[in-house]
């Protein structure tokens, strides 16, 4: 059985907020522990608010959650996670699919990819290779060429902002893709050409993959090895595919939760 890509024992994050005497920590995750192992595809799976961002944004190393290990470890191919910096983290393979893309003025599509492929890799990529794989790596995700010279997601459409990230993943070819809610907003169309970007990923030599989502329908097309649910700042449930089925139909009621409106039923045409 292959080495532990990513180990996750007794990981508690906190938040800073502001109080009268100056800065506080709010626990917001508490006592997580997770193994994904190279070409596994995990899900989590919870709520609104439960902390299933909060985590994925915390193990890329945003500024604003303070991780502590209570007698357990946080390591990224057999590295301390915790000492190592975003750019670093990124460098060694680990990679961020934002829920909301942000928005780069004044910088290109196919210049943020050329940058960050030399970054990641750290040589000069060939500027006609990399022409080449950008280009049928877009097509292949039905990606207009006239969006590679645009302004990185400035203008874009939610579909074209998820399939930009997809674009960046397949070229950057990270070990360990973070996916934050990729599916939030895509209609069927776009949901199924994000879908088989990752799922093209798959044959890669151990590429894993961290699939947050609220709802069961991504998991229709990207089936994931082991899926896990999130409530309240913890796991409280983990499973196989059929994990994300059942909550498709009961919802989170047996974990002491009620969404307003909720509906988990896959829509998907």
């Amino acid at each position: 059985m292959p080495k532990a890509l990513l180990t996750i024992e007794g990981l508690h994050v906190s938040v800073a907020h502001s109080t009268g005497s100056g800065q506080a920590g709010k626990e917001i995750l508490h006592d997580i522990n997770l193994e994904i192992r190279p070409g596994e595809i995990h899900a989590i799976m919870g709520p609104n608010g439960s902390g299933k961002s909060s985590l994925v944004n915390a193990l890329m190393g945003h500024p604003s959650y303070h991780l502590q290990i209570a007698n357990g470890k946080l390591q990224f191919l057999g590295k301390n996670l915790l000492s190592m910096k975003p750019h670093e983290r990124a460098r060694a393979g680990l990679f961020l699919a934002f829920q909301y893309p942000k928005e780069i003025s004044g910088v290109s599509v196919r210049d943020f990819l050329y940058a960050a492929m030399n970054a990641r890799l750290e040589r000069k990529v060939s500027p006609l290779q990399f022409r080449k794989e950008l280009e049928m790596e877009a097509k292949n995700l039905h990606i207009d060429p006239v969006l590679l010279e645009r302004s990185l997601n400035k203008g874009f459409s939610g579909g074209e902002k998820k399939k930009t990230e997809i674009l960046q993943l397949k070229m950057l070819k990270p070990r360990l893709a973070l996916l934050d809610e990729t599916d939030s907003g895509l209609d069927v169309d776009a949901l199924r050409v994000v879908a088989d970007g990752v799922n093209a990923m798959r044959v890669e030599a151990g590429f894993s993959a961290l699939i947050v989502t609220h709802y069961a329908r991504l998991l229709q097309y990207i089936v994931p090895d082991r899926v896990h649910v999130m409530v309240k700042g913890g796991i409280v449930e983990s499973g196989g595919p059929d994990l994300a089925h059942r909550l498709e139909k009961e919802g989170y009621a047996k974990y002491g939760v009620r969404e307003k409106g909720a509906a988990l039923r896959l829509e998907v045409g």
